[in-house]
């Protein structure tokens, strides 16, 4: 079988793991032909390790420290663009959108963190796969405040929110019903042990580590759902598949590397323009199963603390900004575009470091010029032989 399947994994330190995920599918016999696997890594880390690791496995792949991504950008004729996937930063993932945008054959895309395992039970990537080709009944879930908590099927008893939740839209009534979906273009697998927390909730629940001192399990998650249309949510890159029609809308934001030190919310805000498109556009964001064991190494939670605290203002108004952006628009670029427009010329100096939203605007716009210069590239045929 064609690979069509291209899995991300930004890592510095755990890319062992991908063992278990690759035992996974054998055992499940998901066929690992499909896959081409890049990993995302620094030029400090052995990259002769990771490329023997997937040699060993059978597994095709790539690995692309900061000078081999930067020998790809101009490869490809867009070094001028490569400011738009910040250096070591969890927003490398980017990276791996760009490469799947520059290879047509890859039809579908899967985000994994290195500090996360599958678990055995499921079958991590045919449960993805199959989630994506989805058609039917599922749950939907909405809230009074726009808002659907992720980990709401047992909120009463563990009370957590997960990071990227604005914290003014906690305490919300939910409302779950019934949705008939056709058109699914992610699917976000949850986690159990340490749940995906922000700093200030992580202090909250009583731990200096950086984890938390609430865990989760499988008897916390009951099913799969959608949240509904109009109301959004937090995405993990942590344990991700998706369609490679999202990638217009799905950059993974420019955070860390800036003036402004506004970090770690790269995945969720890539979250939050990727549903409102997909509101746009009628399609959907399928979440639950398959779960994984997310192994968060212990650190200093108030180091995580620095890098967040700079964005939290920020987060809480940034879906109310580009709510209505891109009603009209009829393709992901489209709706991206609208919502470039509203972050890149507002004026948000009511905010502690408002001026970052107008940054990551003119971002949005260099990352839908970045994939257009690919996309020209693709199209101009090859010289002919003399």
């Amino acid at each position: 079988m064609n690979q069509d399947i291209c899995v991300v994994v930004p890592t510095i330190r755990e890319y062992e793991c991908m063992r278990a995920y690759f035992d996974n599918a054998r055992r499940h016999d998901f066929d690992l032909s499909r896959l081409h696997v890049v990993l995302v890594t620094e030029d400090f880390c052995d990259t002769d390790e990771m490329e023997a690791m997937l040699e060993d496995e059978g597994v095709c792949g790539e690995v692309f420290d900061g000078s081999r991504r930067q020998e790809w950008y101009e490869a490809n004729d867009i070094a001028e663009y490569s400011h738009v996937v910040p250096a070591a930063s969890h927003a490398e993932t980017s990276f791996g959108l760009l490469y799947m945008w520059a290879n047509e054959r890859f039809e579908y895309g899967f985000f994994i963190d290195d500090d996360t395992l599958p678990h055995e039970e499921d079958d991590f990537f045919g449960r993805h796969m199959e989630n994506l080709a989805f058609e039917g009944e599922i749950e939907s879930v909405s809230s009074d405040e726009q808002w659907v908590n992720v980990l709401y099927q047992n909120a009463d008893e563990h009370g957590l929110y997960p990071r990227g939740y604005p914290y003014a839209a906690m305490d919300e009534t939910v409302e779950t019903d019934t949705e008939s979906v056709d058109d699914v273009v992610a699917s976000q697998g949850l986690w159990t042990n340490v749940p995906d927390l922000d700093a200030v909730r992580i202090l909250m629940d009583g731990d200096l580590q950086g984890q938390a001192q609430t865990r989760t399990t499988r008897g916390d998650f009951e099913g799969d759902f959608v949240a509904s249309e109009g109301d959004y949510l937090t995405v993990c890159s942590m344990n991700l598949a998706f369609k490679r029609e999202v990638i217009p809308a799905f950059y993974q934001l420019p955070m860390d590397e800036n003036e402004w030190d506004v970090g770690r919310f790269d995945d969720i805000w890539s979250g939050v323009f990727l549903k409102r498109a997909c509101d746009v556009l009628g399609k959907q964001i399928y979440n639950g199963y398959p779960l994984c064991e997310h192994n968060k190494a212990p650190r200093s939670t108030f180091d995580d603390l620095t890098n967040e605290v700079a964005g939290l203002e920020l987060n809480e108004h940034l879906w109310e900004i580009i709510d209505d952006a891109g009603s009209e628009a009829d393709s992901y670029a489209g709706v991206f575009e609208a919502m470039a427009e509203e972050l890149h010329d507002g004026d948000y100096s009511e905010y502690n470091n408002g001026a970052f939203f107008n940054h990551v605007g003119e971002y949005m716009y260099d990352w839908l010029d970045c994939l257009d210069s690919l996309e020209s590239l693709q199209r101009v045929p090859a010289a002919a032989d003399d």
